[in-house]
Parts: C-alpha cells; structure tokens; sequence
C-alpha cells in the first residue's frame, strides 16, 4: 500500500512539479494513440495499475537508475506518460545531451529533404558535396552514396573523430565494410548544401517545430551534438513508433522510415539507417570489426529499435508494445562511458520486464 501511494505522488507529484502552470497531467486511460500538443507542455498520463504492471518493481528499477547516474528517465505507453522522473537535481526543463542518439534525428531530416526533392540516397555523395570532398581517390570517392553514410559503409578510416577531409582516407570499397564513425556528419552537409540552407534551420523548420520539440544543436571541433528536454526527446521517439506520423500528419515519408529501422546492409544486421535494430542473428560495436552471434540486447522485445548516444542516452521504440522509452544522464558505468552499445541495455531491460510483464 506504501508504494502505491508514493507511486501516485511520483507519478503526480513529480510530473506536475516539473511542469510549466498549463500542463498539469491529465490521466487517460485509452488505448489509441495520443500526441501531445504542439506548443504546450500538456501531456495525458496513464497509472501502472491501470496497464496491470508490477508496481513491487518500480522502486527497484528507480534505484537502479539513481545507481547508474542516470538525469531523467520515462516510459509511454500510446504516447501517454507511464512514469516520468528526475534524478540528481536534474529538472525537465533542462536540456541534456544526445550524443551519438542524435544521428537519427540527422536520419530524419536527411528522409525529410529526400521526400521535399532535395536528394536521392542513391546519388553520390559527391553530387551535393562536390568532388575531392575526401582524401581519397576520386574513383574510390565516386563509390560512396548518401545511403553509404546513412549506413555507415562509407569506406572512410573510422579510427579518426575529427571529420576534416585529411582525415576522411581509404579503407575499403564503399558498401563492403560496415565501421561506426563520425563520417555521418557529412549528412548534416548534404541537407544544408541541397536546401541552401543551414542544416538546424532545415531540420527546426521540417521536424523540430512540426512535433513541439525544444533543442539545439551544439557544433563542437569534433561533435555536432544535439541537446533538448527528455520530453522533446520522448516526442521523437513518439514520432518513430508512429512510423514518421504525427497526429495524422506524415513528417517523415513512410517508406523512408521503414527503411530506417530495417537491416540496411549485410554486414551489421542490427544497423539501419542511423538506427540500432534488436532481434537479429548477430551484431557488431562501434570500434570493432568483430561479428558477435545473437541479438543486440537479449533482455529487450526482439521488435526493439533504439537510438543510442555516448553515455548511455536512449531512446527505446518498441512497436509490439506501443511503448517509447527514453534515459537521459552520465555514463552508467564511468570507467567504460563507450560510444553506443553497452551492456547497460540488458540490464535496463531486466528491471523495465520485472515491472511491464
């Protein structure tokens, strides 16, 4: 009974103390699928109780999350707030960083100004960035398409962070080796330089207003990193469960999106188009050219699709479930902060079934 009644103020208290004076929860129970609105912090919420969850387990996950450094943590079920919370002084007016869970938002946008007539994936990258982009041959340059960065096939040497075209050199054909590395910024150009436009005003003006988010993005020397609210960062992910839709309008094209979170190429079965797929035969890392047998994240619905950033930011999309989880905070283990995957994941997704299942 003592967790109950301090679930109802977590789930109350805490959603509407970190709310500005017009978006008090609103409790719904309703299985259709429900948007926030453009403009307003207002945002429907549904208890655990009503969804038959196991609320003996939500402080046990809340304590796991305080133990590995986590700043916000939510889960929607139909767009609909299950549980929202903040740790470590951390408020949900603040923005915190996405890190590497950023580069689908780059996919995204990349989608939208395919659809607006901008580009074709297909086409060389050279065809928007113009030619002697890379340090590489022009014949081996001429190979890579914007669909090689989408998929992280360009070729590129990925031992190198800084993209600058010294760095950009010849490692493999393109479409032949699958290497996570910072090349997928290059995307960011192709847009600014097809629109005429920079990229942030392209992707304010085609995603960002068009679902309510906050953010920005901050170009450091090395990174080009996104930084938003957890619940702008939930608004995407509500987005991606709807396949692009947002409350009857299609944001980004269907088919772009389907092909965004399937297997985009042979080699890394668990990689999309800037999306980590769970549930396929085998996987491979940032860093590494190592194939790993078996599924990206065991614990997690084999359906899952995840953004994930440096330091364990997530966004977790889970159409069987018509769920969106997301976790913002510091690295959970400080000591191996790594670039993307992590065994973080599984152990997450321990503590979410002991309480969704």
């Amino acid at each position: 009974m003592k967790n109950g009644y301090l679930l109802l103020i977590f789930l109350f208290g805490m959603v509407g103390s970190c709310s500005t004076s017009d978006d008090s929860p609103i409790e719904v129970l309703n299985p259709t699928m429900y948007f926030p609105p453009v403009g307003s912090n207002t945002w429907e919420t549904v208890t655990p109780s009503s969804l038959e969850w196991n609320e003996s387990q939500i402080d046990p996950l809340r304590d796991f999350l305080i133990q590995t450094n986590s700043k916000s943590f939510m889960i929607l079920v139909n767009g609909r707030i299950v549980i929202e919370e903040y740790f470590d002084g951390h408020t949900a007016q603040e923005p915190w960083e996405w890190n590497s869970a950023g580069k689908t938002l780059v996919s995204a946008t990349t989608g939208i100004a395919q659809q607006n007539g901008l580009i074709d994936i297909d086409n060389k990258a050279s065809d928007y960035l113009g030619t002697d982009w890379t340090n590489m041959d022009l014949d081996k340059e001429n190979l890579i398409t914007v669909r090689n960065l989408l998929t992280m096939t360009s070729g590129i040497d990925d031992t190198k962070q800084l993209v600058v075209k010294s760095n950009l050199t010849y490692v493999a054909d393109a479409g032949t080796r699958w290497a996570y590395g910072n090349v997928f910024q290059k995307l960011m150009d192709v847009v600014a330089e097809s629109s005429a436009t920079e990229f942030e005003t392209y992707f304010n003006a085609t995603l960002k207003s068009k679902i309510g988010m906050d953010g920005f993005w901050n170009v450091g020397t090395i990174f080009t990193i996104y930084h938003s609210t957890t619940r702008s960062m939930a608004r995407f992910g509500l987005l991606s469960l709807n396949n692009g839709t947002w409350d009857g309008e299609q944001i980004i094209d269907a088919s772009f999106f389907t092909e965004s979170v399937t297997t985009s190429q042979s080699i890394n079965p668990s990689y999309g188009y800037l999306w980590w797929l769970n549930g396929k035969s085998q996987f491979m890392v940032p860093s590494e050219q190592t194939v790993y047998p078996g599924s990206l994240v065991p614990n997690a619905p084999a359906d899952m699709v995840a953004a994930m950033g440096a330091k364990d930011q997530r966004i977790y999309v889970v159409p069987s479930k018509n769920m969106v989880v997301i976790r913002m905070g510091d690295a959970s283990d400080p000591q191996n902060p790594n670039f993307a995957v992590s065994g973080f994941d599984n152990t997450l997704w321990g503590r979410i079934n002991a309480v969704i299942d």
